[in-house]
């Protein structure tokens, strides 16, 4: 009998279409329907990007209004998802808290009982709770950080855009607008990144008929994991091991040796490095001449300097956002979180996606257990 060709964790399986991304491979450059990510982080507001994800090309100008107007009116945290937020004890995980309050949202959405296909699910609706889950998520991670760190909750500013809006909520300071601009761009390059393990995740309980929430709660719970989206605290807490880019070395060489694995660097779409990188440490780049710590590029340039000397492996998108957030002022635990907020509007355009199209997600195994055998009697 011949053995199955088994593609442990699916590597180089095709298993579906998409028209929302794809990393182009005669440029390295990961595209948002067509546009590169560099040059949408670079002229565009997070708000035009989510639509261009959602709809398939970017806003005009009453459009993007429009847009911009339904965010704002559902910015402001629902007290029953606040009080449910309030239950989660305070050493758990910020993730658990996001988590809990979309699954808590989505119980609160009287038509999200049925299937993303039936008339309580259509794309149409699908959108409006994917625009809603955008606004409303914002209030979510900025509460998580200031209730751990014993700080009342911020309401929304309706004077200002998405990014400012999310840090006005998270430190209750009118942001400067090169700390808007950086933090937009992380925002853009965390959105969409194709079939991901936290997308595919939410394509698969998509296509089982489930509701939106329900994919985006599994998404997210897909996210959490250090392989995915926890990689960017993990690259704070190195920095916190290292100290100094002096120690780069010593520290390099001792955890190679103990062959732990350096997160922040490898990617397995990108072999020639994350064409999202460049704009990401261009953005921590002004963060660093903005607060005058220039002790934080010296230590970034010496372990990359280092490690893809010694193992030729590049940095991907989290090893620069981790301290980019770092520097704006969020808690390292808050990073995931962050993460979410942006992967949201790439989870709902896939979830929209694979609804329009739908065949129910269900691979085949190989079993290798212990052949047939029956109980003695």
């Amino acid at each position: 009998m011949t053995e199955p060709d088994i593609k442990k964790g699916l590597a180089g399986v095709v298993v579906d279409t998409t028209a929302i991304s794809k990393v182009n491979p005669e440029t390295n450059s990961l595209l948002y329907r067509g546009y590169p990510v560099q040059e949408l982080a670079a002229t565009q507001p997070f708000e035009a990007v989510a639509y261009l994800l959602w709809n398939g090309e970017l806003p005009d100008a009453a459009q993007l209004a429009d847009l911009r107007a339904t965010e704002r009116a559902h910015r402001a945290l629902a007290a029953e998802v606040k009080a449910v937020i309030d239950l989660i004890p305070l050493s758990a995980h910020p993730m658990d808290e996001v988590r809990t309050a979309v699954s808590a949202i989505g119980a609160s959405d009287p038509g999200a009982g049925g299937s993303v296909l039936n008339a309580g699910g259509s794309p149409a609706e699908n959108l409006e709770r994917s625009i809603r889950l955008f606004a409303a998520l914002p209030a979510i991670v900025a509460y998580g950080q200031r209730r751990r760190r014993g700080e009342d909750i911020i309401a929304p500013r309706d004077d200002l855009d998405y990014s400012a809006n999310f840090l006005w909520m998270t430190f209750g300071e009118e942001p400067d607008p090169v700390v808007v601009d950086a933090f937009n761009r992380s925002m853009i390059l965390y959105a969409e990144h194709s079939f991901n393990a936290s997308t595919f995740t939410a394509r698969v309980i998509t296509s089982t008929l489930s509701d939106l929430y329900s994919a985006v709660v599994g998404a997210i719970g897909a996210l959490k994991g250090p392989l995915h989206g926890g990689a960017n605290e993990a690259v704070l807490h190195i920095f916190d091991e290292i100290g100094s880019a002096d120690n780069v070395v010593p520290w390099l060489d001792a955890a190679l040796a103990e062959k732990r694995k350096i997160m922040g660097f490898g990617h397995r779409v990108y072999k020639k490095g994350d064409s999202r990188v460049p704009t990401m440490k261009a953005a921590l780049d002004t963060l660093v001449e903005h607060y005058g710590r220039e002790d934080v590029a010296e230590l970034y340039d010496a372990l990359e300097s280092e490690f893809v000397a010694r193992k030729g492996i590049y940095p991907n998108l989290d090893y620069p956002s981790g301290p980019a957030y770092n520097l704006i002022g969020f808690d390292t635990l808050t990073f995931t979180p962050l993460f979410v907020a942006a992967r949201v509007t790439g989870w709902t355009a896939h979830v929209i996606e694979q609804a329009g199209a739908n065949a129910l997600i269900r691979p085949l195994s190989h079993y290798d257990g212990v052949d047939e055998r029956h109980v003695e009697r």
